[in-house]
């Protein structure tokens, strides 16, 4: 599947929802249309930089470039049947025509008014037509011979949306935003019928002649068409009679006239037909894909496009197999991580705020603007229905915990400063287990107490249910018994409002996160502080116990995750995976991996490679010592070429000089020096020319250094020299380090010159001084 976003056109694996490779733009300009040629081989993308790219899309590489000859945006393109024609339609309001194979412009159709938003070749390539639509509301009929507009089909309204063409090569169907279908004979090029299809059409698709589509009211043979548009539902006609035959029933509320008109987020804006799956694919104004099958038209499979503001998210299913995903929008969006098939819930009618998943995994809670709680359950299929709701609260209800030890109780927390406790009956969940709930079961609370005079951003429960935790705008946190909710004690000391509260799941410990930008751990005997975790620039979000309680992991506004180890006070790791505000984060029951979902419009799984990398650290440090442990038998037994190699293979500096060391305190240590550095391949002898460059900065090692630098000038042609990586830079700081070196050896040579003088002086005064006592 080929899906355009801004320069990139992404290609998915349909099955698993991976991103197979992304064909993206060198001219950094967004791609305005995309075609794919009848047998799948050739991918023509055209941008606003005015260039055609044709691509061999399986490799990704760009075959040919080349100017669209258009002076405007090309706004859509067509492959013949054949897959050697190409047109192009441009918002300049002409139509080119290209010969892909041989590699020139074949036509240049002049004559549409405005943007040319359709372009189609007649099925039947034997009569050379055309077919093309723009701003003026017509369909016309080009002849490729004499490169005339030889016909204009005119009776839209409106600006027409799609072309198809039946069976016979005769017959046309158009659909258009003026909410009507019109069937055209293309042999008197007139129109047949009129078909009211009463909403805005983006879409009309010809169903198959030979397929079985009794499901869907297909009761008789004759031409039968679906259209998509505005209302986000599937209808089936019969174009001989202009009757609906079959409407998609939908899992939401219908749209009305005003929503209509303003654009409603369910309108459809594609549709099209697989014919290999037999499935019908379409995409909504959310950038939703959804895929039917073709001939009951049930959702097989659904992708999930922008999700605009993630609020909250929750791992779900007994395996964890699923994430629940409350974007900035009354749906609610269940993704199956191993295939990327999203299932989108409705119930609420304002934005869905905060989500909490029972022990099981199988049923969870989600709370809204609209005031209510809604109680969800999955099905083994994966299916999720909603079996409870609860309503009571006077404001939106920003936060909720589900009950940890079973499914028992649900706690909310409103605007209103008030929590309630809402009870799930044993006979509910019973029912609920064996599928028989058909509707909602309507919850009311157990138990309203007012908690605190300002917002209530955080509830949770602890892990025996017997307390509860908030956390509130008004810079408290405070403890309540389970299920009375009677007030035991106050966590004060945050300088700003508390974002989130969490019980320890091995301790008797609360931790708190706030506006203030620390994290604070709190005894549940005394009410007092433990710990302060501070590290964050911004406001701490969300925090979650990790590591079976001996880390924390906290989500910034400033989109970095820190994870804090609680015994040392120490961070031990920041994550920078987000741009945005982090408001989701969750952790599995295995511990071992965490979502994460931020105001970017991004999901993120995270996985704990805490073990992996000591197990790879250990590996390398085992290979490490054996390395070392060779090493040191080859330097025994003088093999001094292969040590060279296994040290530069290390990339170990100091262990190649140690070897040279070795090399050159032997006698013809100098000869067998030069044998050993001449017998090396070129890579070492680079690598051996970058260790010199360090070793020459020393005084100690600069000997070394320059036999090593005298055997490659001696032996090496300057040619080859200058094809070595980096002997620039090598030479550059080779040279003052040297002059200095010689400086030294010429000072060091007049010291000693003086010294033999002084020292020869010295001598023959002595000895003439012992011939006068001889002679004397």
């Amino acid at each position: 599947m080929f899906c355009p976003c801004g320069m990139k056109l992404n290609i998915m694996d349909i099955a698993t929802g991976a991103l197979v490779h992304s064909i993206e733009q060198d001219d950094q300009e967004d791609i305005t249309s995309f075609v794919l040629s009848p047998d799948d081989e050739i991918l023509v993308t055209g941008s606003r930089a005015l260039l055609l790219k044709q691509w061999e899309w399986r490799e990704n590489k760009c075959r040919r470039t080349w100017k669209a000859m258009h002076t405007a945006p090309v706004a859509t393109m067509v492959f013949d049947p054949t897959s050697t024609l190409l047109a192009t339609g441009g918002c300049d309001s002409t139509i080119k025509i290209w010969d892909v194979i041989k590699q020139y412009c074949t036509h240049n159709l002049k004559g549409s008014s405005g943007v040319v938003h359709i372009v189609e070749f007649h099925p039947d390539i034997s009569r050379l037509q055309l077919f093309s639509s723009s701003m003026d509301y017509k369909i016309q009929i080009w002849d490729l011979k004499s490169s005339k507009c030889i016909a204009s089909l005119d009776s839209h309204y409106s600006a027409v949306t799609s072309l198809a063409f039946a069976a016979d090569r005769d017959t046309l169907i158009s659909s258009g935003r003026d909410k009507i279908c019109m069937v055209w004979d293309l042999k008197t090029r007139e129109a047949k019928r009129t078909v009211p299809i009463y909403e805005s059409v983006e879409a009309a698709v010809l169903l198959p002649e030979d397929g079985d589509f009794s499901h869907l009211g297909v009761k008789k043979r004759g031409l039968h068409f679906l259209t998509a548009g505005s209302k986000g539902i599937l209808h089936i006609w019969e174009a001989a009679t202009a009757a609906c035959v079959y409407t998609q029933p939908v899992p939401y509320q219908r749209v009305d006239a005003k929503e209509e008109a303003e654009g409603s987020a369910h309108s459809l804006t594609h549709c099209m037909l697989v014919p290999g799956k037999n499935e019908i694919a379409t995409v909504t104004a959310e950038h939703n894909i959804l895929f039917y099958d073709a001939q009951t038209l049930q959702l097989r499979k659904q992708f999930a496009g922008y999700n605009e503001e993630v609020l909250d998210v929750r791992f779900l299913g007994p395996a964890d197999s699923h994430v629940v995903v409350a974007t900035n929008s009354p749906q609610l969006k269940v993704f199956e991580l191993a295939t990327s098939h999203c299932q989108i819930l409705y119930g609420h009618t304002e934005t869905v705020l905060a989500l909490d998943v029972f022990r099981k995994g199988v049923m969870f809670s989600s709370c809204a603007k609209d005031r209510s709680l809604r109680v969800w359950r999955m099905d083994k299929a994966g299916e999720v229905v909603c079996v409870a709701e609860g309503l009571g609260h006077a404001h939106g209800v920003g936060a909720l915990s589900c009950s940890r030890m079973k499914e028992s109780f649900v706690v909310t927390a409103s605007q209103d400063c008030t929590i309630k406790v809402w009870n799930l009956p044993e006979s509910f969940t019973a029912k609920a287990k064996a599928g028989l709930v058909s509707s909602p079961e309507m919850l009311h609370a157990h138990v309203t107490e007012r908690g605190h005079d300002k917002d209530i951003n955080s509830v949770a429960i602890s892990p025996n249910d017997k307390l509860i935790a908030t956390g509130s705008q008004d810079r408290t946190a405070k403890l309540w018994s389970c299920p009375d909710c009677s007030l035991m004690g106050i966590f004060s000391g945050h300088t700003r409002g508390i974002w989130c509260v969490q019980f320890s799941p091995v301790d008797q410990v609360l931790a708190t996160s706030s506006a203030d930008g620390t994290v604070k751990l709190w005894g549940l005997h005394d009410f007092s502080c433990l710990k302060t975790f501070e590290g964050h620039d911004a406001s701490v979000l969300k925090i979650v116990f990790v590591s079976r309680g001996t880390q924390l992991l906290s989500s910034g506004s400033d989109g970095l995750l820190k994870l804090w180890t609680i015994k040392t006070n120490e961070c031990v790791k920041t994550l920078d995976g987000h741009e945005d505000k982090v408001w989701g984060l969750h952790c599995n029951k295995q511990d071992d991996l965490v979502v994460t979902a931020s105001s970017d419009s991004c999901v993120i799984l995270w996985k704990d490679v805490t073990e992996i990398e000591l197990e790879e650290e250990q590996a390398k440090q085992e290979e490490q010592i054996m390395k070392d442990q060779e090493l040191s038998n080859l330097l025994h037994e003088r093999k001094y070429l292969k040590a060279l190699g296994l040290a530069i293979s290390l990339d170990r500096p100091h262990t190649v000089l140690t070897v040279i060391k070795v090399i050159l305190k032997e006698t013809n240590g100098k000869e067998n020096l030069e044998k050993n550095i001449l017998r090396l391949r070129k890579d070492q002898k680079e690598s051996v020319l970058k260790f010199l460059v360090t070793w020459n900065t020393n005084s100690r090692n600069c000997h070394e250094a320059q036999a090593v630098l005298e055997t490659l000038l001696k032996h090496e042609a300057p040619e080859c020299l200058l094809q070595y990586e980096g002997i620039k830079a090598a030479v550059e700081s080779l040279l003052p380090y040297t002059e200095r070196h010689f400086q030294r050896l010429g000072r060091l040579l007049q010291a000693s010159m003086f010294i033999d003088f002084m020292w020869q002086n010295m001598r023959l005064a002595d000895v003439s001084k012992r011939e006068e006592d001889e002679s004397l």
